[in-house]
């Protein structure tokens, strides 16, 4: 797409963090230039007076697999929470149930302004949530769950886990004109055995590709961590040479002090997902301290039965509120929560040089919000209009790889009325076929 974006205020996050008044020229999928009174080359202008641009917001620890369980898993902690119904429900997707699942995910995420996600794929089927990240024209890493050890249904080998992995590897890494990225998703070290986390490390280093895992998400698992290997959640990636900028750990909530150096010393990304923390009853890490230290931290909604929205809005709002009792209110600013879903979440996903900012050369995916609504004004900090006070009702359009992919409010790909209806459905099949 060439277009001229005339007259928005643009929140830039560059380096030096400008905020200026004026026009964004997109040509093909890149931003050309940006400034006040641009001269228009021959392209299609859209006046967005009165407008926010801000970079599009990366949310990097979903689970689309699991929006169709939304209010079907509450009010239970982690370890029960996950066997007795998330697991038995992950295995019960067919095909057609993971799609609405997916579909009703990517709406909602889309909806908020998000136009980039690391995902937690599911262990069967995943050719389709692949097929839906291309279809929903967002910029997405998922891969295939994999666990093979342990007490829990996903009964699968570790030679079927490594085979069926690299074979959706071969077939989606790059799709969707290089949107689309595989990510290995080993669940958590309590579900992997020895030899699966030995093949994750080789197709990690023979692909190139991310890690994304849980850790230290809850006290009973950190101690059934510890008494099944003898270390730690952070030490035993550091001793399985899987510890560096390509490991994504989601929560770290229960981290130790040697830990917290660790993840700075490795550069390891923290996985923020503050919602689902509470929810879950599991705490919430201390992230202020990890952002002193220079660690990675980015924000995600994790899944909507444990959430139960995937609105980055909520969770934006509640990572610069919940730490501020503990550690004091300077301890964290609407500024940084900001960074994490804009510049910390493209160094997560290893595109920083891409995304996150808005700048000439780097990838044309925008968020426009209307900030001149009843409940965001008024105001002398954009970020904290963005933080504190916005909604997803405040998201007008959003742009990825220099597509609309949202406009006036509304996901362009998916039809709202025909989502919720199959969702419905496939719900109570799904329902069913567990009981």
């Amino acid at each position: 797409m060439n277009i001229l974006l005339k007259n928005a205020t643009i929140v830039t996050q560059n380096a030096d963090r400008d905020i200026i008044e004026g026009d964004i020229l997109i040509q093909e999928n890149r931003i050309q230039s940006l400034g006040p009174n641009l001269p228009n080359p021959g392209v299609e202008e859209l006046d967005l007076t009165g407008f926010t641009v801000i970079p599009g917001l990366i949310q990097t620890h979903v689970h689309l697999c699991q929006t169709l369980f939304r209010n079907l898993a509450d009010d239970l902690e982690l370890l029960d929470w996950l066997s007795r119904h998330i697991w038995p429900m992950e295995m019960a997707h067919t095909e057609a149930s993971l799609r609405v699942s997916a579909q009703l995910g990517l709406f909602e995420i889309l909806r908020s302004g998000v136009t980039s996600i690391l995902d937690m794929g599911n262990g069967r089927h995943m050719d389709v949530v692949f097929e839906e990240m291309v279809r929903s024209g967002i910029r997405g890493f998922s891969g295939k769950v994999m666990m093979d050890y342990g007490d829990q249904p996903y009964k699968e080998t570790t030679r079927e886990a490594l085979e069926s992995t690299e074979s959706l590897i071969k077939r989606w890494h790059g799709a969707g004109n290089g949107r689309i990225h595989y990510a290995l998703a080993p669940r958590f070290v309590l579900s992997c055995s020895e030899a699966l986390w030995e093949g994750i490390n080789d197709l990690a280093h023979r692909y190139t590709l991310l890690i994304h895992s849980h850790a230290s998400e809850n006290r009973k698992e950190v101690a059934l961590v510890k008494q099944q290997t003898g270390w730690d959640n952070v030490e035993f990636f550091i001793r399985k040479g899987l510890a560096s900028p390509k490991l994504c750990l989601a929560h770290c909530v229960w981290v130790s002090e040697q830990e917290l150096e660790y993840l700075r010393e490795y550069r390891i990304n923290v996985l923020h997902c503050p919602s689902a923390n509470l929810k879950l009853g599991s705490g919430f890490a201390p992230i202020p301290r990890m952002l002193h230290k220079g660690i990675n931290v980015s924000l995600g909604s994790d899944g909507a039965p444990c959430n139960n929205n995937l609105d980055i809005f909520i969770d934006m709002r509640l990572a610069s509120l919940i730490h501020k009792p503990r550690f004091g209110v300077t301890s964290i600013t609407a500024q940084d929560v900001f960074d994490m879903v804009t510049i910390n979440g493209a160094r997560t996903l290893g595109l920083s040089d891409h995304l996150g900012s808005i700048e000439p050369g780097k990838l044309a995916d925008l968020t426009v919000l209307d900030l001149n609504k009843v409940q965001v004004v008024p105001a002398d900090n954009i970020y904290s209009q963005i933080v504190y006070s916005a909604q997803t009702q405040n998201v007008v359009h959003v742009i990825v790889d220099g597509n609309w992919v949202v406009k006036d409010g509304l996901p362009l790909a998916y039809n709202k009325d025909e989502i919720v209806d199959r969702a419905w459905n496939e719900c109570s099949a799904l329902l069913k076929r567990i009981s």
